[in-house]
């Protein structure tokens, strides 16, 4: 898309009308644009043109995007419009004016505990819902988290959840896509995404707990020069304890973390609600220990907003046994 993108700029795609690039992935870029029927400004994201030439492809992109855009959840990107036009695949999301968490944490350091799990408990709510729809994201990281402004000072974050396109259907699927590419990215990739087994939402709360425990650190669990040496310590390495960067923390999270970045996926916790509990539980300790069994299935946290059905509803029970690509 690199020798695109000054071509781009200033274009018309179908009735969108491109204004800036607000975003980039290694097979797309993002928009601001302006949608000229009806006179509000997106999200804009176009697909590469090798991508979109392949039938299977854009056909399974736009069946996957169609199935992420019939979830009503108030942190998952709303999805406008999906098609085609001059050869261009792109999907036109609700255009969000607040930095991604990546760029938050670049750039005010790492955020206090109440502030990241206040975000990590909104992502969690919209990955159960996905999960629940037998969507896995695949895809968890910072970049693809949106944070705007709240409503109050009660909630002073409402947090998105954004690039679900690389997310496929549960069964039978695994960490690469069907070109051989890999489908993820390295420093937040769950240990059986790496080495091509069968992925659920555990996956996806295995990358969960890499972003929080950035959020808190500024950085990665796993930190490695080269990408092999990163995939090792996804597949056999420890998590270095949280404590060890930040030793005002409760040193009981560091138990919540190694539970929820374990190696294999039956020994986590079952939902991402159950992983943010379990480290707010603790959290609020004020000597750090556990308040009950960590493995123990506590109640939701408090949604950040007035709940939609999604959010209120019960999170759910031991995940399917299966799994999904980037938008």
């Amino acid at each position: 898309m690199e020798a695109r993108r000054d071509f781009l700029e200033g274009r018309r795609i179908a009735s969108y009308q491109l204004e800036r690039e607000i975003g980039q992935g290694d097979m797309s870029l993002v928009y601001r644009a302006e949608d000229l029927l009806l006179n509000r400004t997106v999200a804009l994201k176009l697909i590469a043109p090798e991508l979109a030439r392949d039938d299977s492809f854009r056909r399974r992109f736009t069946h996957e995007v169609r199935e992420v855009a019939s979830i009503d959840h108030p942190h998952i990107v709303p999805i406008y419009d999906v098609g085609e036009a001059e050869g261009v695949l792109y999907v036109a999301m609700r255009y969000i004016p607040g930095p991604n968490l990546g760029t938050l944490v670049r750039e005010a350091g790492p955020l206090s505990v109440q502030t990241a799990l206040r975000i990590a408990a909104q992502v969690a709510s919209a990955l159960d819902v996905a999960h629940e729809h037998h969507l896995v994201h695949r895809n968890v990281q910072p970049g693809n988290i949106l944070v705007d402004t709240g409503p109050d000072r009660g909630h002073p974050e409402h947090a998105y959840l954004t690039d679900f396109g690389s997310t496929r259907r549960t069964p039978a699927l695994t960490g690469f896509t069907t070109a051989g590419e890999f489908a993820g990215t390295l420093d937040y990739t769950a240990p059986e995404q790496i080495s091509g087994r069968p992925v659920d939402g555990r996956s996806d709360l295995y990358s969960l707990a890499c972003v929080v425990y950035e959020t808190l650190t500024g950085g990665p669990p796993f930190e490695r020069d080269e990408d092999l040496p990163l995939l090792w310590a996804h597949l056999y390495d420890q998590p270095p304890p949280l404590t060890g960067r930040r030793p005002e923390i409760a040193p009981a999270t560091d138990e919540v973390l190694a539970k929820a970045l374990a190696k294999a996926p039956e020994d986590r916790y079952d939902s991402c609600l159950e992983f943010v509990a379990a480290m707010r539980r603790v959290a609020e300790q004020p000597d750090g220990a556990p308040s009950g069994p960590l493995a123990a299935r506590p109640s939701p946290p408090a949604p950040m907003h007035p709940p939609s059905p999604a959010e209120s509803a019960t999170p759910p029970g031991p995940p399917f046994d299966d799994d999904d690509d980037e938008w």
